[in-house]
């Protein structure tokens, strides 16, 4: 906590005037002469009584409970804000230092009304997460104990359009952690990732997403594309679990990715990205929480089972769902939609298949053609050989 430079010189030029056996005593205000008329101070105070004997007590473990007490409350009330570099300035009604005070970032409040509940999830992947995550938060001295960073990563990989973004907001909201949303593609160097990631507060969530996209951070098998970027693969690492990893507590580290395949291995390892979340296509149990939050329905006799049968033949994403289920306010319709889009990727499926064997029957067929004339051509030779021969005969 950031001490008041106000309150320290008030407190040394106290301890001269105060005498040690003082129990009670006001500060006042001088208003000059000429202002009295029109200056009306705020009166405003608490006042705790206790025994003298209770004096310890009440310094050193209620008022430090209260303390922690209110910041709970604060903590319950207060906006999550997402910022990011892009706009250093803040939009934030109730940001008190304009961003985060360094001019790094600027921020608004995330106004994401997602939850746990709403998300479209496996729900044993939904209770793992937030074991873990409350796991993680009360752990501070355990983290301290086996000497490691107060810190966790995680990494979202799936086809777009399968929640990764919202998963994201639902951590958030659930621990009222800003976001500091990073494009490493906008940084030049590891000394500005740095810079920046120092920028930070403690409990935060650090997101960047499609880490796929930049080059240092790929797979360094497969041969990287030109670039010039001074941002290595060996600057983030060092962040996340190096020397600089102990500069803040409480920060989550969130990666996301269409193609896990891509990313150097070095970055997926336990301590770096210690849960791997595969966000999938729809699921049947996925659906009823979709259906449960746009129509409000647990259950339809018919529509539901043919909507569950359909998807486990095709793949589909969250994303489309939601959409279809958005475009009419009468469930039933609504779902007949559903159903449609169903049909309508299950038949593109199978005429997908279809066209993927016909160019091999097509270089089938033209091989045998191929075969057919040259046996032709062998036979017709010999025939012509043997009338010739033949002809010297005769």
């Amino acid at each position: 906590m950031t001490r008041n430079q106000i309150y320290e010189s008030a407190e040394l030029y106290l301890h001269t005037k105060i005498n040690p056996n003082t129990g009670r005593f006001k500060f006042v205000l001088e208003v000059p002469e000429n202002q009295k008329e029109h200056f009306q101070p705020e009166k405003r105070y608490f006042e705790l009584s206790f025994n003298k004997q209770d004096r310890e007590t009440v310094l050193n473990e209620y008022l430090p409970f209260v303390m922690e007490k209110a910041k709970e409350i604060k903590e319950k009330d207060r906006n999550v804000k997402l910022y990011t570099r892009d706009c250093p300035y803040s939009y934030s009604e109730d940001d008190e230092d304009g961003g985060n005070g360094s001019g790094v970032w600027g921020c608004v409040n995330l106004d994401h009304p997602v939850t746990f509940e709403k998300l479209a999830m496996v729900p044993e992947m939904k209770k793992q997460i937030i074991e873990d995550l409350d796991r993680f938060v009360r752990r501070k001295e355990y983290y301290k104990k086996v000497g490691k960073a107060w810190k966790r990563g995680y990494l979202l990989y799936g086809p777009p359009g399968t929640g990764k973004s919202s998963l994201i907001a639902a951590m958030a909201n659930y621990l009222k952690f800003d976001i500091y949303d990073l494009e490493l593609t906008s940084l030049y160097s590891n000394s500005e990732l740095k810079r920046t990631l120092l920028s930070t507060t403690n409990r935060s969530i650090i997101v960047i997403e499609d880490i796929d996209c930049s080059a240092p951070m790929l797979n360094r098998e497969v041969e990287p594309e030109p670039s010039d970027t001074k941002l290595t693969l060996s600057g983030l690492l060092n962040f996340m679990d190096g020397l600089w990893s102990n500069c803040g507590d409480e920060r989550i580290i969130i990666f996301t990715t269409n193609h896990k395949e891509k990313i150097d291995p070095a970055l997926l390892r336990p301590g770096r990205m210690d849960m791997h979340i595969h966000m999938s296509y729809c699921t049947p149990a996925g659906f009823d929480v979709l259906a449960l939050n746009y129509l409000a329905i647990r259950d339809h006799p018919k529509l539901f089972p043919d909507i569950k049968g359909l998807m486990q033949e095709v793949k589909v994403t969250p994303a489309e769902i939601a959409e279809h289920l958005m475009r009419n306010e009468d469930a039933e319709l609504a779902l007949e939609g559903v159903v449609e889009l169903l049909k309508r990727k299950k038949a593109e499926a199978e005429e997908e298949k279809i066209n993927e064997k016909s160019p091999v029957q097509e270089t089938n067929t033209g091989t045998e053609v191929q075969e057919e004339a040259k046996k032709e051509a062998k036979i017709e030779k010999i025939v012509k050989s043997l009338k010739s021969f033949r002809k010297k005969i005769d």
